[in-house]
């Protein structure tokens, strides 16, 4: 089965959060991620507002796993941490 990152973000530092963007990019696209959505337009109707939402599709939970520890992703994140508040979740698809 398929999984889903779905991400939702408050970026504080444009700068660096382009710079996290462009590395996690080439890592998610490494292990067969693929963006379905990415900063749309969107309506917020719960909970707290951040104005990225992110979803990004991957072969499995096991793959979506192993590119968020792999070494490229890891090293992208550093570029995030103090630039943005975010929320970050894979979710296994239905079968």
């Amino acid at each position: 089965m398929g999984a889903l990152w779905i991400a939702h973000v408050k970026v504080t530092d444009p700068d660096s959060y382009m710079k996290y963007a462009e590395l996690a990019t080439g890592a998610i696209a490494e292990h067969g991620g693929t963006f379905i959505v990415r900063n749309g337009t969107y309506e917020q109707l719960e909970g707290n507002d951040r104005a990225r939402n992110v979803v990004a599709r991957f072969p499995s939970l096991q793959v979506a796993h192993d590119c968020y520890y792999s070494d490229a992703y890891q090293a992208a994140l550093k570029f995030a941490e103090n630039a943005a508040e975010r929320d970050l979740v894979i979710v296994e698809e239905l079968d």
